[in-house]
Parts: C-alpha cells; sequence; structure tokens
C-alpha cells in the first residue's frame, strides 16, 4: 500500500507543535510497518535526517506554503497531483489542511478550534481561509484525527460530524526530555538566568498562548515577595505588540528574560533546570510542553480552560488565565512549599504515563486500519 503524508511542517531546528507530531508519528508508523510504502510530501528542501527508514520516498514540491494563497495552491493542486503520481491509496495530513480535489480517501488531523472561537489571534486572511476551509476538509475525511478528548467532541460539536469517526492520538514527549543533575541545572542558570532559579513558559509567542497575562502576573508575584526570574522560551509569531507594551509598562522587567527558539537538544535541559513551567493560554488543544515538563520532574501550573485539565490530571495547579492574582499565587506557592513543588511532582510522574509518541503513532494506525477497512 502506498500512504502519502503532509510532512510540510517537519522543518530542521524548527519544529512547532504539530510539527513535532507528524515528525513523532509518521516516522514511528513507517518503521513499524515496513511492508508499506510512505510518500512524505515537503515543500520545501528535506534535511536527510528525515528519511526514517527505507521504505520511506520524499517528494519535495514547491511553492512553500508561506501565505493562504499558495496553501490554497498547494493542497487544490499540487497535492492532487502527487497523490496520483504516486498512485497513493491512502493520504494523511497531520496539521488540519487536507485538498478539496482528490478522490483518495484521507485521514486529517485537527488539532484544535481555536481560529472558531478566537479568529482575532490569527491574521485575518489565514483566519477566514481556516474557517472556510477547514470543516470542508473534516467533511470529506474518511477519519478525523485530533490530540484531546475535549478537542474530539469540540469538532464534533461544531462541525456536526459524528464523533465516532474521530480518533485521538494524545501528544507525547521527546526522549530528550528527563530530569539533569544539579551540576547540569547550576551550568543552565549561568548560561541563561544569571545564575538564579526561574520559572519557564515555552511556546509560540502569539496571542492565545496569554503572554501579556503571564507578565502581568509575573509582576504581581514579585511585588508580593517572588525571587524568581521568567524566562520565555519560543519565537515571535504575529500580533506581538501587547508584549511589548506589557514590557515597557512592568517593575520587573529586567528579570524577564526571552531566550527565542531552542534546540531540542537544549531546551530539554534548560526545561529540566526550571522551578516550574508556568502556560496560561487562552485556548490549547493540547499543550506539549506540560508533558515535557512532567517527564523533567518539574511542577506545573496552568489554565484551568479548555483541553488543558484533561492533559495535567491532578499534577498541576490550575487557575483563570484572566486571573493574574491567582496565577502570582500559585507562583509564589511553588516557590515557598516545597512539600507542595514534591506533590505535584510525584503526580506528574504518574499522569506522564498517559502520553508517549509510541502510543501516539499506534493510534494514529488504527485509524490507517478503520479506513483500509471501509
Amino acid at each position: 500500500m502506498n500512504i502519502a503524508i503532509n510532512t510540510r511542517l517537519v522543518l530542521k531546528n524548527r519544529l512547532e507543535g504539530i510539527g513535532w507530531f507528524t515528525y513523532e508519528t509518521v516516522g514511528r508508523m513507517a518503521r513499524n510497518h515496513p511492508e508499506h510504502n510512505f510518500i512524505f510530501i515537503f515543500d520545501r528542501p528535506v534535511d536527510p535526517g528525515f528519511v526514517f527508514s527505507d521504505n520511506v520516498k520524499t517528494v519535495v514540491a514547491g511553492p512553500p506554503t508561506r501565505h493562504p494563497v499558495l496553501w490554497y495552491i498547494w493542497f487544490e493542486w499540487v497535492i492532487p497531483r502527487i497523490l496520483r503520481k504516486h498512485k497513493a491509496d491512502l493520504f494523511i495530513s497531520p496539521d488540519g489542511y487536507a485538498s478539496l480535489r482528490t478522490r483518495v480517501p484521507t485521514i486529517t488531523v485537527i488539532h484544535d478550534l481555536n481560529y472558531v472561537y478566537h479568529p482575532e489571534y490569527l491574521p485575518k486572511l489565514a483566519a477566514r481561509y481556516f474557517n472556510y476551509f477547514i470543516p470542508r476538509y473534516a467533511s470529506r475525511s474518511k477519519r478525523i484525527g485530533t490530540v484531546s478528548e475535549y478537542s474530539r467532541q469540540d469538532i464534533a460539536a461544531v462541525y456536526q460530524i459524528n464523533p465516532d469517526i474521530i480518533d485521538v492520538y494524545y501528544n507525547g514527549a521527546n526522549d530528550l526530555y528527563q530530569p539533569v543533575s544539579e551540576t547540569i541545572k547550576s551550568e543552565i542558570r549561568t548560561n541563561y538566568t544569571q545564575g538564579k532559579d526561574y520559572f519557564i513558559f515555552v511556546g509560540a509567542l502569539s496571542p492565545r498562548k496569554n503572554i501579556p497575562g503571564l507578565l502581568k502576573a509575573y509582576d504581581i508575584y514579585r511585588v508580593n515577595g517572588g525571587t524568581r526570574l521568567l524566562l520565555i522560551v519560543g519565537d515571535a509569531m504575529h500580533k506581538t505588540g501587547e508584549i511589548d507594551l506589557c514590557m515597557q509598562q512592568m517593575q520587573f522587567a529586567g528579570d524577564v528574560l526571552f531566550s527565542g527558539r531552542l534546540r531540542v537538544e537544549e531546551l530539554s535541559r534548560v526545561m529540566a533546570s526550571a522551578s516550574a513551567l508556568v502556560m496560561v493560554p487562552f485556548f490549547e488543544g493540547f499543550g506539549i510542553p506540560l508533558v515535557e515538563a512532567m517527564y523533567c520532574d518539574v511542577p506545573v501550573i496552568c489554565s484551568n480552560t479548555t483541553s488543558l485539565p484533561e492533559v495535567v490530571g491532578d499534577a498541576a495547579l490550575m487557575c483563570d488565565p484572566n486571573d493574574h492574582e491567582s496565577i502570582a499565587s500559585n507562583m509564589g506557592k511553588l516557590e515557598s512549599d516545597e512539600t507542595l513543588r514534591m506533590q505535584l511532582i510525584a503526580n506528574g510522574r504518574i499522569q506522564r504515563t498517559r502520553f508517549s509518541w509510541d502510543k501516539s503513532a499506534e493510534r494514529l494506525w488504527m485509524s490507517v486500519e478503520k479506513v483500509l477497512s471501509l
């Protein structure tokens, strides 16, 4: 069988959440199923490290999909041509996009419906594209995948799709995420936070991540006597003006450090050296850094919204993302209460066993088998 997969977001040293999902799951599927042929479709040159096994063939076809007009060209014209040329029996698209111009059975993975509830978080043309095309992709798909039960129920309700055709593949964490020695922690603090303990945020700097809310909460935490620094890891995406404004108004802006994107080899060490992960987005389909923190034995503070309670269980302090006082209070608790820290770490060791990329790949393959049985 020839299985074609959209791998356009598998970019060397530039993997975000969906890129990690794609990288971790499709590589495992190819290695685990040598009896099938896999066609990985990229929109720009391929790093050799993404050829996971002998049964993987890479196809590079432009244009690079950097704009909604180019998304349309790629998915509605380039993809159907490639699927015909390589006689694909199945098309898997892990990033929510698909094609309306192909009859090849399709599995579309829709990670969340953020663009439905908060189109203002996105550039206008992108939000219009998502809200017009993704429901149409969903209705044409043989099966739909997503990354949490929250998103499964949300997709079914909003798009009026039978939930029985929606499968959940929880995200996992890279094997590099694990506890580190005190020596490494000291080295990381010296390199990133002037030798001081720190809270960490990891993620793209986009409006839905609520960075301004985190900054306001951090200022309150410091006014109340907190001493930790705040390290923000991630690249700016769009609409970051409010972050800049918030930084100008902060009393403790000098203790907020921005590292930019870090490679996973370094990020895993930086995560494992943090006092806690603080992640208080307005909307999240899963939140991979939560699981990465749990695998590093790092306690978590997170929002009580959307999928996050499902992911963290009892392994985090949860709060309303709009309640800056509550976020600050939880930061203070994790600085002062060692018993609470250790309890959250112990709970995280249990909770994290629900999530692994091996399980994710197995569940995605079960969707493949369901489609093939039709």
